[in-house]
């Protein structure tokens, strides 16, 4: 932990306790959570401190095969169980408190609501197809010609080519609500970021999007897209110049500009509310398959699959579908070179507990708590934290975590594309090599609907350098 930082920390069981300062290495709480790297401190070389409170009693005792239908997805404090809270600067809890009350007003505004349903459908072009993906299903067709019946949740044909544009209108709506006019984003593989200056150039809003110096260059087609709608693209080269680094120079700005700007998070990580409400915005992608489910077979699905970097389009995917313990949940996470190479993303499979971000949840981090360089072909989930509720659904056990190296994600590039006539993104492309290994042990008819998260224009350029076509 850099030692210029200082940390701030009480456990009690309300939020109007008394707060100690010290100098920590380690905070021993009611869920023993020991490592702690802090949010970037801004560029002045002044101490800052953190603020967070942790409830010594969560209200509903939520354990491993409880019923979900009872679990509090966050509780007041913005955990999700031990995951989530607010490890923020003091600087931004205002902002913080701010965006939750305009969050929950908002959830029953009908103007809002309306207009956020029109924008959905006239500018993104929801509701997204629920795809029979006839060839594909023949491929995992065993010699008995029985096998599994595979749906593509069609989030590549949103305007701009991914699901991020859900989460980026209802933000740039909020924004205006707040009368904030500047808006800043990060990201990885250039999708949130093109989402986010599209929506501004449609709301009239200042757009700066900070993406790290590596992911410029594997994602150039993207970031000429940004600047071409108006955007200020901010290179990022500290650290390893990927996502990680883009995220923490997106807080510094927030920190120092907060009156004036809104921070655009991405995905379902960070501190609260952001999880709670990227989740929700992105909810839309699990209510759409259930309607569209019932309409096709009369029923709901059996396994819902999804790529999982900070794991937005997987939440948005499974929150409707939790307390249907009967549907299986699974995500993939990039497991790069491999899992026992030290170069991967795997932070669900192969993480420890620790706060980034703002946030407590799974990382890739050493055992003084620094955190570890992750490694994926794929821009979008090369990053070494997760959403904290997927975190809650790892220990819960209500959802399964997988991961595919970028070599099985690359061969499932190829084939989607040659089988179906439909160019994944590599992110997507994990979640479809996962296919290999999990059709063979479904039973016959079993209905799986796989989150298709973005299209894979923007990852051309770097697959043509591994794959011979």
């Amino acid at each position: 932990m850099a030692a210029s930082a200082t940390f701030r920390a009480s456990v009690s069981s309300s939020p109007s306790s008394s707060s100690s300062s010290s100098q920590l290495t380690h905070l021993r709480s009611p869920f023993k959570a020991v490592k702690f790297t802090p949010l970037p401190s801004p560029r002045s070389k002044s101490s800052f401190s953190v603020s967070c409170t942790i409830a010594k009693d969560p209200a509903v005792l939520m354990a491993a095969g409880s019923d979900p239908a009872l679990w509090q997805r966050p509780d007041s404090f913005g955990r999700f169980g031990k995951f989530g809270g607010k490890y923020v600067p003091e600087t931004l809890m205002h902002a913080l408190s701010e965006l939750e009350s305009a969050f929950y007003a908002l959830a029953t505004d009908d103007d809002f609501q309306r207009e956020l349903a029109g924008i959905l459908k006239d500018y993104v072009g929801r509701e997204s197809p629920l795809y029979f993906a006839e060839r594909l299903t023949e491929h995992y067709r065993r010699g008995n010609g029985e096998g599994p019946l595979i749906y593509l949740k069609r989030e590549d044909l949103n305007h701009t080519g991914a699901h991020k544009i859900n989460n980026a209108v209802a933000q740039a709506l909020l924004a205006k609500r707040l009368g904030k006019k500047r808006i800043i984003a990060e990201t990885g593989a250039g999708q949130h970021g093109v989402a986010t200056a599209t929506v501004c150039a449609r709301f009239g809003l200042e757009c700066i999007i900070y993406m790290g110096a590596q992911d410029m260059e594997r994602q150039a087609l993207n970031v000429f897209r940004m600047r071409l709608l108006g955007a200020e693209v901010r290179g990022v080269h500290s650290g390893t110049a990927t996502l990680k680094d883009a995220t923490s120079e997106a807080i510094r700005d927030w920190v120092t500009n907060v009156e004036t700007t809104h921070y655009i998070l991405g995905s379902v990580a960070g501190p609260h509310p952001y999880p709670m409400m990227v989740r929700d915005f992105h909810a839309v992608i699990g209510k759409e398959t259930r309607k569209q489910a019932l309409e096709k077979w009369g029923g709901k699905p059996d396994v819902l699959v999804a790529c999982v970097g900070g794991g937005s389009n997987a939440m948005g995917l499974f929150h409707e579908f939790v307390n249907d313990t009967e549907v299986r949940m699974i995500g993939v996470e990039a497991a790069g070179f491999g899992l026992d190479s030290g170069k991967h993303a795997a932070t669900l499979t192969k993480g420890d507990v620790g706060v980034l971000h703002g946030a407590m949840s799974y990382l890739l981090q050493d055992d003084d708590g620094q955190i570890i360089e992750p490694h994926s072909i794929s821009a979008g989930l090369d990053y070494p934290g997760v959403g904290p509720e997927h975190s809650f659904f790892k220990d819960m056990g209500r959802a399964e975590y997988y991961s595919i190296t970028d070599e099985e994600a690359l061969e499932a590039f190829k084939r989607v594309s040659r089988l179906e006539g439909i160019i994944p993104a590599l992110e997507t492309s994990h979640a479809l090599a996962y296919l290999e290994k999990l059709c063979p042990t479904l039973a016959d008819g079993t209905r799986v609907v796989l989150n298709f998260s973005g299209r894979g224009d923007k990852d051309v350029q770097t697959v043509a350098k591994y794959l011979e076509v």
